[in-house]
């Protein structure tokens, strides 16, 4: 009999609808735990295509795509989780932050207040590991006014305490190669335009050794 109540209690929850798992963070009703849990934040970007392309082919990761408008994620979304919501909506960010392994960032507009916002979501749902594409240029002086909000973003994320790869990607080509060359924060930005399939696939390189270029900020572009 002390088999059999257990067994009955679990059928009735299954038919009453009393699991909780629509109340769990997205992340955590992926049925796989040994999968690698990545959101894209900013998912309809065109260097964001591109990353997603690339992540999709990488075996055993599971990718949530956030954007503020679902129809215009260009990627067939089949097997990946779709979220609907502007960063600047703390809830619905932090939801789908939480249970993730790695959170990408490709976003334009407001930087200095999202990266706050995802910072904080961050370090509330205990998620740590952060890649975040900046901007070539973000050092120079004088500034240029339009590369401000991408100097806030690397600013911001450099002193949250997450383990962070910061990436300063010169301008961005459609070109179908992968080549590319990395620079140390500090060092001279060298090289020319990169293709988007370049830095995606250096993206892909970190996602599957998250252990790679921790906590480092680098510029990124096709060799001379």
């Amino acid at each position: 009999m002390k088999k059999i109540i257990p067994l009955v209690i679990t059928i009735i929850s299954l038919f009453c609808g009393c699991s909780n798992a629509q109340n769990k963070p997205l992340a955590d009703n992926i049925e796989d735990k040994q999968m690698k849990k990545v959101i894209i934040i900013g998912a309809s970007g065109s260097l964001a295509k591109y990353v997603i392309d690339t992540l999709q082919n990488v075996p055993d990761v599971h990718l949530t795509l956030l954007a503020r408008n679902r129809n215009r994620i260009a990627n067939d979304t089949t097997n990946s989780t779709v979220v609907e919501a502007d960063v600047m909506d703390y809830p619905k960010l932090k939801n789908a932050i939480a249970g993730q392994d790695i959170v990408y960032v490709n976003l334009a507009g407001d930087l200095e207040a999202m990266a706050k916002n995802i910072v904080k979501a961050m370090q509330e749902t205990g998620v740590k590991r952060v890649i975040a594409i900046s901007s070539i240029g973000i050092y120079e002086t004088p500034l240029k006014p339009v590369l401000v909000p991408y100097r806030k973003l690397a600013d911001i994320i450099e002193s949250s305490g997450l383990d962070y790869t910061i990436l300063r990607p010169d301008w961005f080509t459609n070109a179908n190669e992968v080549d590319y060359a990395i620079t140390q924060k500090g060092q001279p930005e060298t090289g020319q335009a990169i293709s988007r399939k370049s830095i995606a696939a250096f993206v892909a390189t970190i996602v599957q050794n998250p252990e790679l270029h921790k906590n480092e900020n680098l510029g990124i572009s096709k060799p001379d």
